[in-house]
């Protein structure tokens, strides 16, 4: 085995070790809104061939990142396709007594209501933060000191992360190539990397978590590791606009939370 294929295999079997599995995030009914919103679409008046582009280019993306990829992503990309070669039929004439339904129909229905259905997810979950005031991001205590209102915050979803991913990787590749020893981390070592980047502040740009790496499978590890500290609630990512830049905030520990409250014990 070549040098090469080894250090391949070597990686893929650092990946496969630790498998993200997309359940614990997003839905394809969740990239396909983002898709909508990134782009500014009318959700009753999909263009469909961008879409369908668009949601195979994010689909071979996570089959790189290792994604544990669920069959309804699979299904919705057939479903897209399907529903494109149905759109470059000639359509039918409408004045005929029962026009044939837009191929579109059932999908913008399935959309509309799980559109619906996140939003009243989110009130719920807004109130419960609200009400329990577990976590507050800095700027919010900033301005308590300042007495100025903060700006609103969104956190940051699967699919938006997964997009400024893509900026950092096309980024990195218009960068002049280097040759450099081949870097090999697990990802708990990065993740544990990422922990002491964040130890001795609240938060960080996105691309800073990528600034000491300079390889492609350096930088899925990376974006892997951040992936699973936000599911271990190590860290939580917010940006101000839905292009705007994401920052990436470290959760207070429970004894961390309990000693600036002077709660803890002396």
């Amino acid at each position: 085995m070549t040098n090469e294929r080894y250090q391949q295999a070597e990686f893929e079997s650092i990946l496969g070790d630790y498998p993200v599995r997309l359940e614990n995030f997003e839905g394809p009914l969740d990239l396909l809104l983002h898709l909508i919103r990134r782009h500014e679409i009318d959700i009753y008046d999909i263009p469909i061939a961008l879409v369908t582009q668009q949601y195979l280019e994010y689909l071979d993306l996570m089959h790189e990142l290792n994604l544990d990829v669920a069959g309804e992503f699979l299904v919705m990309a057939a479903t897209l396709i399907h529903i494109k070669s149905k759109m470059l039929l000639p359509r039918p004439d409408p004045k005929q007594d029962e026009p044939e339904e837009d191929p579109r129909e059932a999908l913008v229905r399935r959309l509309v209501e799980h559109q619906r259905f996140k939003a009243a997810a989110e009130l719920l979950h807004e109130r419960e933060i609200q009400r329990s005031a577990q976590w507050t991001r800095p700027e919010e205590r900033v301005a308590a000191l300042v007495g100025e209102p903060p700006e609103p915050e969104l956190e940051v979803d699967l699919f938006s992360l997964m997009t400024a991913f893509r900026q950092v990787l096309e980024r990195a590749r218009r960068r002049p190539q280097v040759i450099l020893p081949p870097e090999q981390i697990s990802i708990e070592d990065r993740i544990a990397q990422l922990e002491a980047l964040l130890a001795d502040r609240e938060a960080c740009g996105f691309e800073e978590l990528f600034a000491d790496v300079g390889t492609r499978a350096a930088m899925i590890v990376t974006f892997l590791a951040l992936l699973e500290m936000i599911r271990l609630r190590k860290v939580r990512v917010f940006q101000q606009t839905s292009d705007g830049p994401i920052r990436v905030y470290r959760r207070e520990t429970p004894a961390a939370a309990r000693l600036a409250d002077g709660s803890g014990e002396a």
